[in-house]
């Protein structure tokens, strides 16, 4: 039965895992996010009280 013979497939299995592990996140992680987050200056809300009708 060829299925149960480990060496060519054992080597497919090695190989596809280093490029899945080396490879393709050195390509994601090199993206740009478009939106960088931005400071935010911190500006003091005017709390009004509310008057109650009652």
């Amino acid at each position: 039965m060829p299925q149960l013979n480990p060496n060519p497939w054992f080597a497919i299995l090695v190989f596809s895992w280093i490029i899945f592990l080396t490879i393709i996140p050195t390509k994601i992680m090199n993206h740009i996010q478009p939106n960088d987050p931005a400071l935010i200056t911190s500006k003091e809300h005017k709390n009004n009280s509310w008057t109650w009708p009652w």
